[in-house]
């Protein structure tokens, strides 16, 4: 798939995000064994409850059986755009099986963009292949 399909992906799943709250809204789109899954952030007035939009394209993807992160794409109106939060990072380490080779793209509707690598925003992380068989 091409960068510019992830994008898409993201930035449609921004217009449809649940941000009554906080307005603000983040979509998501990430790729899993070659196929593309994308999610939106969906805030409760319960503020604990809140679901980040990297959290439910991961869910999107295990739900279809995939389970290979390959690249991931967030949509937000921030400038600079935001990276994924320490728990979305979290959760994307859990599906990166080379987290070197992921790269995650942060982008907003004004064409602004930054790049890194999940290795880079969560260097040294618990993948849970440290956990006992």
């Amino acid at each position: 798939m091409s960068l510019q399909a992830l994008i898409d992906r993201a930035t449609g799943a921004q217009l449809r995000a649940y941000a009554p709250y906080s307005k603000f809204r983040v979509g998501c789109a990430v790729q899993m064994n070659g196929e593309l899954f994308d999610g939106v952030n969906v805030e409760s007035a319960s503020y604990p409850l809140c679901v980040c939009a990297e959290r439910n394209a991961i869910a999107a993807g295990v739900n279809a059986g995939a389970r290979d992160l390959e690249a991931v794409v967030v949509c937000t109106d921030a400038s600079p755009p935001s990276a994924p939060c320490g728990g979305c990072r979290q959760v994307l380490l859990e599906f990166a099986s080379e987290p070197a080779k992921v790269v995650i793209t942060a982008i907003n509707p004004q064409g602004e963009s930054r790049s890194w690598s999940l290795s880079q925003l969560i260097p040294d992380g618990f993948s849970g292949k440290e956990l006992p068989a």
